[in-house]
């Protein structure tokens, strides 16, 4: 890509970026504050990451791999959910992960 073009590519996206904010502060104050809309918006976050979670997790470039890294997602999950400390699910995540990469190779 020459300078050229990624400064346009830049530019258009700045632009964009813009008109989208501009957008979301000409919505009616009422429209946002309808209950539905403030379930909806509270968990698109976390739908968001978990979306980036699990691909990150279970695909390597475009394949669909089953490694140590969905056994270390399935261990923090378990960790989180026994309500473990956030330090305790890293270490608990990273440790199942490496041993299955050790044992499988």
């Amino acid at each position: 890509m020459s300078g050229g073009t990624l400064w346009t590519v830049v530019l258009v996206a700045s632009v964009g970026c813009y008109l989208l904010k501009l957008a979301g502060l000409s919505v009616p104050a009422a429209w946002v504050e309808q209950p539905w809309v403030t379930r909806v918006v509270e968990f698109v976050p976390a739908a968001l990451l978990a979306a980036l979670v699990a691909v990150q997790a279970a695909t390597s470039g475009s394949a669909l791999v089953l490694d140590g890294r969905l056994v270390g997602l399935a261990v923090a999950a378990l960790a989180l959910a026994l309500r473990a400390p956030f330090i305790v699910v890293l270490v608990l995540a990273g440790a199942a992960g490496a041993l299955v990469h050790v044992l499988t190779g």
